[in-house]
């Protein structure tokens, strides 16, 4: 089994997760994912869920 996985966010590299025993620690590849460096999430599915929520709240609004 692998133990790492990569996170895509609309098609762009959001980092990777690395497995840390039951964790999973997130490595950004791109700046806009840097608030998610180095943290714990306890499934692939939560640090995707993250990277999601972070590119949403980064991304610019139209007004």
């Amino acid at each position: 089994m692998s133990d790492a996985y990569v996170i895509e966010v609309q098609a762009r590299t959001a980092g990777i997760v690395v497995r840390d025993g039951r964790k999973f620690c997130f490595f950004a590849a791109h700046h806009d994912f840097n608030s998610l460096e180095r943290r714990s999430f306890g499934s692939l599915v939560a640090a995707q869920k993250a990277a999601t929520r972070c590119w949403k709240e980064g991304r610019p609004r139209l007004q």
